[in-house]
């Protein structure tokens, strides 16, 4: 048992993020993950077309929506971290906000890096919306086709954060901490990236993709997305180590936390809105 215990607890540092590597090319699990993650959404959602009368959408359109979706995901992602999590900095240096290179001590290629799963979700919203609209589709349809088959592609996201090494957890004494070499601290942390690919993906994915076909007003599912993730997030906050720039926000809470909490009232307040115009 004490050698699985070893192999567990130094797993991270025995990973390459690297898949191959040519030249000045790299291919790596974590740009993998995500084209896993955007190409098994797809077909869920073609699945559920083929397969659910109720949505009144083309293959087609499924393919032009999650094309906007993906852009809107990046862009938010990516403008969400510049807000939420680095704002000053990035007023300083507004040029790394679009290119992969760092200007602080002279140009040093970087990459892009720093996205937000918050913004994601904003940028995913107002594409879809716009998409929607020039299709002239039902809005909440479309996001009650999207919303239970969204969470299984965390899953193979947060598998790409855990193999990068980043976004790890805070500081534990059980065994089932790991060494993440990317810490400022040779001390067990939790692996809070694998917590979050099963309880945000696979756990999130089972709930709404059961209670899928459950009467109930139409962008309900939606709702219950924004609080199930809510929920799940701000519980996992707990073990992951806030940004060391930020730290706690308020009092013991991350920034996480905080946007979490905001999405938790907006899909209660959703699903009240959604339940009287019902009723209405």
């Amino acid at each position: 048992m004490d050698d699985f215990w070893d192999w567990w607890q130094h797993l991270p540092q025995n990973i390459s993020p690297v898949i191959f590597e040519i030249g000045w090319f790299k291919l790596q699990y974590y740009g993998l993950m995500y084209i896993v993650a955007f190409s098994i959404t797809f077909f869920m959602v073609l699945y559920r077309v083929r397969h659910e009368d109720r949505f009144e959408i083309t293959t087609d359109q499924v393919k032009d929506a999650t094309t906007y979706v993906i852009l809107g995901l990046i862009i938010g992602a990516r403008l969400g971290y510049v807000v939420f999590y680095n704002f000053s900095y990035y007023l300083k240096h507004p040029l790394e906000i679009i290119l992969p290179f760092s200007f602080s001590n002279g140009v040093a290629f970087t990459g892009i890096s720093g996205m937000s799963y918050h913004g994601g979700l904003i940028g995913v919203i107002l594409a879809g919306w716009l998409y929607v609209r020039k299709a002239k589709l039902d809005w909440w349809d479309a996001v009650d086709l999207y919303a239970p088959v969204i969470p299984l592609g965390y899953t193979f996201g947060r598998l790409g954060n855990f193999i990068n090494g980043e976004l790890y957890g805070r500081v534990t004494t059980s065994s089932i901490g790991m060494y993440f070499p990317l810490a400022p601290t040779r001390e067990l942390r939790h692996p809070s990236q694998l917590y979050e690919a099963f309880f945000e993906g696979i756990f999130l994915f089972a709930i709404l993709w059961s209670i899928r076909k459950i009467k109930k007003p139409k962008g309900a599912t939606f709702a219950f997305y924004l609080i199930g993730y809510g929920v799940v997030r701000f519980c996992i906050e707990y073990f992951r180590q806030p940004d060391d720039h930020l730290g706690f926000v308020f009092l013991s809470f991350s920034m996480g936390q905080i946007l979490c909490a905001l999405m938790i009232a907006a899909g209660i307040g959703l699903y009240l809105y959604l339940q009287n115009r019902q009723k209405a």
